[in-house]
């Protein structure tokens, strides 16, 4: 990006860059941004939505879990990991499966279909059978994403040629809270597969979790993180924990609603060119909640009841929403 008559605003001896500006952006910049008021926070926000988007275009996504269960990582957060037991392992599913999910997405109105594999990372054999998937869901006409772990030197490629459009790798959290959510993976190993996406030409979807404890600082750094890639990813979901019984994180206590508005908000003018995604939680946000994070600069959503194991707002009470807001689902 150029720079065009960037504004500042200064806050606790913090200069927040403007989203026209040519920037890294600091730790403390990001939390300048967090600790505006309310009001004008979102008016920023809104303001470099408007810039680079439609302001009431919302692209909408589904997303199936492949392979469910039996997870060898010890992600805090998630119900699918062997050791929390909570949740039965299940076999990839069969190649037909798949089709019909994507079809009937397609046909309430999802434009891109992604799939999740709960593994360290595919294997050859199980690689051969998602490209097979990717393939048949491009056939389709709808965008393709896939969400499998850490991958091996040549297997992004292999995803490229069988017509993927996106890969879902999530940085989850700040460096410094990392440890305390995950222990059998670093993020330097995310960023490693993130590298390999890139290599392999593929769009990066990829944000992360908030409400496991972390403090706003955490936050503001896990959004540096992101605003900061070489390319920033395409596609930044911002989740918000879901407790799910048996995991460490179980009791984690509830995000205050407008904190993660504010995480919407900072995330539109960190990286203006993405598409922000409302992603987990949003089963437990009311319509007023929701239409904050419009207001704040999400303009993506997974659409559709289920996120993997997690629940998710049915079809037809997004589209109620839609229709109340007046947004155009593309």
């Amino acid at each position: 990006m150029t720079v065009s008559a960037p504004v500042v605003i200064h806050k606790k001896n913090a200069v927040v860059p403007s989203a026209s500006a040519t920037v890294r952006w600091s730790v403390s910049a990001i939390e300048a941004l967090f600790d505006l008021p309310f009001n004008d926070l979102l008016f920023r926000a809104q303001e470099v939505h408007r810039r680079h988007h439609d302001a009431n275009a919302v692209q909408r996504s589904t997303l199936l879990s492949i392979k469910t269960g039996g997870c060898s990582e010890d992600c805090g957060y998630c119900s699918q990991a062997a050791r929390h037991g909570e949740v039965q392992r299940e076999d990839l599913l069969a190649l037909e499966e798949v089709i019909a999910a994507a079809q009937a997405a397609k046909d309430k109105g999802a434009s891109r279909f992604c799939m999740g594999a709960a593994w360290r990372g595919p294997k050859e054999k199980d690689l051969e059978r998602v490209t097979e998937m990717v393939t048949a869901v491009k056939a389709l006409g709808m965008e393709t994403c896939v969400t499998l772990g850490m991958l091996k030197q040549g297997q992004a490629e292999k995803l490229k040629e069988a017509g993927l459009d996106y890969y879902n790798h999530n940085l989850d959290t700040a460096p410094e809270f990392y440890d305390q959510v995950i222990s059998t993976h670093s993020q330097a190993d995310r960023f490693d597969t993130l590298a390999k996406v890139r290599e392999a030409g593929i769009k990066v979807c990829c944000g992360g979790i908030v409400g496991m404890g972390e403090t706003r600082g955490a936050r503001a750094a896990l959004l540096a993180e992101l605003a900061n890639m070489e390319t920033p990813p395409e596609s930044v979901p911002i989740n918000e924990l879901v407790p799910m019984p048996g995991t460490p994180l179980e009791n984690a206590p509830p995000l205050d609603p407008f904190e993660f508005v504010r995480t919407i908000a900072v995330a539109r003018i960190a990286m203006p060119q993405s598409m922000v995604r409302l992603s987990a939680g949003r089963q437990q946000m009311s319509d007023e909640m929701q239409a904050l994070c419009f207001l704040a600069g999400a303009n993506s959503i997974f659409y559709g009841d289920k996120l993997l194991t997690t629940g998710n707002p049915e079809a037809d009470r997004d589209e109620a929403l839609f229709a109340r807001l007046g947004l155009i689902p593309v």
